[in-house]
């Protein structure tokens, strides 16, 4: 299906959802304190930003009284329209974690990307989006970043290889965007930047990117990319490993203050 109608199906979806909370007389907030979500992952599916999720549907149906249209609605859409599972499970802890601890070797970590990166990130794929996909896939990435805004954000802490920030996707005038972006982040508060430099004789993690994360409830996990898909890590032995990589690698980097100095750096050649 072309990723027009992609786009089309989940707005379409989100529509019949706003429609039917309205009729039922629940504001976006009500309903979701009923379902157990948050507020703006109903605001993102009724926009069309988010997918439906069939347990939600579901629980929605019987909570609006809407003889299964959603979880009929959420069957037929085409399977390309549904995020891949395991992204769907990191986005809900991610938006929940109380701790985030970031390890990226090729590309900025999602949630620093501003905009014009993001599409020229999404626009170097092989084999490549269309326009559509590319708009859909920049607004559900800068939709994430609302963490970075709570009224009270995780702990963050971000690793990242100099290698990133000396790599011009996009162009020169992306480029630079991205640094400015990058460094106003670095101000972030409970936000810590550290840049892995090139040129070092050893290197905690040459396996690649990896992601640790604190639930609410203190359950730590972690999450591995590759080129094939990514997945979540449970066990408590595997998460202990990489939770030790992580230590290392920051020991490794250089610290806030200089990281930011080097930005600075890169910003005035």
């Amino acid at each position: 299906m072309h990723p027009r109608k992609n786009a089309s199906a989940m707005r379409m979806v989100g529509a019949q959802l706003a429609c039917f909370r309205r009729a039922a007389g629940y504001t976006q907030r009500r309903l979701a304190e009923r379902v157990c979500a948050d507020p703006e992952t109903i605001a993102s599916i009724e926009q069309g930003r988010r997918v439906l999720k069939p347990d939600l549907a579901r629980e929605m149906d019987v909570v609006l009284d809407t003889k299964g249209a959603l979880t009929v609605a959420v069957e037929n859409m085409p399977e390309v329209d549904r995020y891949p599972l395991w992204a769907e499970k990191y986005m809900d802890e991610e938006r929940v974690a109380i701790a985030l601890s970031f390890y990226a070797n090729q590309v900025l970590p999602g949630l620093l990307q501003n905009e014009e990166y993001a599409r020229a990130v999404f626009r170097s794929r092989v084999p490549a989006y269309s326009e559509d996909e590319i708009t859909l896939q920049v607004e559900a990435r800068l939709d994430r970043q609302a963490i970075l805004h709570r009224k009270e954000p995780p702990s963050l802490s971000f690793v990242i290889s100099e290698a990133i920030v000396r790599d011009r996707l996009g162009g020169d005038a992306v480029y630079r965007e991205m640094l400015r972006h990058l460094r106003e982040c670095a101000e972030l508060p409970g936000l810590a930047l550290q840049i892995m430099p090139l040129g070092r004789t050893s290197h905690a993690s040459l396996d690649g990117a990896f992601i640790l994360l604190e639930t609410p409830d203190h359950q730590h996990l972690a999450y591995t990319e590759t080129q094939r898909g990514s997945h979540f890590v449970a066990d408590p032995g595997d998460v202990s490993i990489l939770a030790q990589r992580y230590a290392m690698l920051r020991t490794q980097a250089l610290n806030t203050e200089d990281t930011k100095g080097l930005l600075d750096r890169l910003l005035g050649d």
